[in-house]
């Protein structure tokens, strides 16, 4: 199941909108980040580290949606980080009775019934000021951000020179802002700058969901994303594939317009009377 794109650095992609689970081997055994989707899938990758002796040791959620926030008993019970906006935001949807009814909404129809949820979101929120994941493996440093998701973080394994970027950078997924943010066209444009501080430092990327990029396809990918957020601001036509006739996904037209819609939405809320 496992692809490897840099040294101990290794990927699982799943058919479910292309979703990458990422794998870092260190010295007792391996960094999960963002663990898979289906139950059989999750099932799948234990197996395959087990046969390569490399136990789960420490996992991460990049941000608190449902898809990157799942486990499996088959990774037993290694300690399970996010940032802590990621967990207070996680932590706060557990917190509501029926709160696998309101995930259950948005699961997609064909894998609804193959995804756990029992372990959903069970993540310890690192303190504000954690720089790096706390594991015995290549040190795994965290950058947060506030664009997509409420303390969305990626992650640069800065000896292996490879960027996580959770549900950022693709090449198949226009940027989906956070629109319940105070500022979310400028939170986005700031995070794609702070990815822009470490590209010199990255040969591969990695997006929650899409291909694996080279160090070229990153600043590719960032100025491709900068343009889309800029239209977006401006109420213009972005000139961008993922969200034109031959979109990758024939729903991602439809997710551009609506962000339109609440962009326009929220300036016309905005603006004095």
């Amino acid at each position: 199941m496992l692809e490897e794109v840099a040294e101990g650095v290794l990927v699982h992609e799943s058919e479910f909108i292309q979703s990458n689970s990422v794998v870092v081997q260190g010295r007792d055994g391996v960094l999960l980040i963002d663990p898979g989707i289906t139950g059989d899938e999750m099932s799948a990758l234990a197996n395959d580290l087990h046969e390569l002796g490399q136990p789960v040791v420490a996992g991460f959620s990049t941000h608190p949606d449902w898809d990157h926030v799942l486990w499996h008993a088959n990774f037993r019970d290694a300690p399970r980080y996010g940032t802590a906006r990621c967990a207070a935001s996680i932590q706060n949807l557990l917190s509501n009775a029926d709160w696998k009814a309101r995930i259950a909404e948005g699961l997609p129809p064909e894998y609804a019934e193959d995804i756990p949820m029992d372990l959903l979101g069970l993540i310890t929120g690192l303190p504000a000021d954690t720089a790096q994941i706390p594991w015995d493996g290549p040190t795994a440093r965290i950058i947060e951000h506030q664009a997509h998701a409420p303390g969305h973080a990626a992650l640069l394994i800065e000896e292996r020179r490879v960027l996580v970027a959770g549900d950022m950078l693709s090449d198949i997924l226009m940027p989906f802002l956070d629109l319940e943010a105070a500022n979310p066209i400028e939170d986005y444009l700031a995070a794609l700058r702070l990815f822009d501080s470490v590209a010199d430092d990255v040969d591969a990327v990695i997006p929650g969901h899409g291909s694996v990029g080279g160090a070229g396809q990153l600043r590719a990918r960032i100025n491709q994303d900068r343009a889309y957020v800029r239209a977006l601001r401006d109420g213009g036509v972005p000139d961008d594939p993922r969200v034109g006739p031959s979109a990758p996904l024939d729903w991602l037209p439809d997710v551009h317009r609506w962000q339109l819609q609440r962009l326009a939405q929220r300036e016309q809320n905005e603006t004095p009377k």
